[in-house]
């Protein structure tokens, strides 16, 4: 089987889904097979990639992890090649008292996905705002975590916590959980404090963080509007480009990693 990545940040607007759907699609563009499940109750990433959020009669994220739905069963296309979607729904707001009684919890999501027998490549995770019992199940079923960080004031407010739920996690749940890296979002280069946070984490995560920085850019904000990933609604912006080079460097760990893994 492929590679699963939690893309998770307890903190809410630092391009977590921004960074799940664009990096998903162009891994796909570039030959990847790939599937998003969309995990955070906002279903933005579905949205994102074309999916209509109140599809009715449609198995989605909640029916995976709840009603027990085969992952096969609960995939939609979008406008991508080799990039699927287990939508998202605002019901997945009550799953976390849903699953709240059940024995082994944390472990729904990681027994839904071990049941999937079809390859892939790919299998991203976009994380909900919080590190509550969905975000567990993510970290619970993930090979690695991919971490975005905004390059703003407070950026690494919250990382301590995040890192202490890692580390958790790994001693409780999931022991070969590791950090497939940190990626630096929404950068503006013109301005002092964008460059020091740059600095700051690069000191803190090392050679986990990418080298490639996601700018502020416009047409990554307009293009979720449309229902497009900016691989199709604007390849030449500079969002495309971070995003592209970003796939690249994706690539490149996976080949490490799996021979880390051999």
């Amino acid at each position: 089987m492929g590679l699963i990545l939690a893309v998770v940040n307890q903190k809410g607007g630092v391009g977590k889904t921004t960074t799940s759907v664009n990096l998903a699609a162009f891994l796909g563009i570039r030959g990847k097979r790939v599937i998003l499940v969309d995990l955070d109750p906002q279903a933005n990433a579905s949205s994102g990639l074309g999916i209509d959020k109140k599809q009715e009669n449609t198995a989605n994220t909640y029916s995976l992890i709840i009603d027990k739905v085969p992952l096969s069963d609960c995939l939609q296309p979008t406008l991508v090649r080799n990039l699927r979607v287990c939508a998202g729904t605002i019901d997945l707001a009550g799953a976390e008292i849903e699953l709240a009684p059940l024995p082994n919890r944390e472990q729904c999501l990681k027994t839904a996905l071990a049941g999937f027998t079809e390859p892939y490549d790919y299998l991203i995770i976009d994380c909900p705002p919080s590190l509550g019992l969905l975000t567990l199940n993510a970290l619970s079923a993930a090979s690695a975590l991919l971490i975005p960080i905004q390059t703003e004031y407070y950026a690494l407010e919250g990382v301590t916590q995040l890192m202490e739920t890692y580390q958790t996690v790994r001693q409780t749940m999931n022991p070969t959980l590791e950090i497939f890296g940190v990626v630096l979002t929404m950068f503006d280069g013109r301005t002092q404090l964008a460059n020091q946070v740059e600095q700051d984490v690069r000191r803190y995560f090392g050679e986990k963080t990418f080298k490639t920085v996601i700018p502020r850019n416009v047409r990554l904000s307009e293009a979720p509007s449309y229902g497009q990933p900016i691989s199709v609604y604007d390849r030449r912006s500079k969002g495309a480009e971070a995003y592209l080079k970003l796939s690249r460097e994706v690539l490149k760990r996976t080949k490490l990693w799996k021979e880390k893994q051999a």
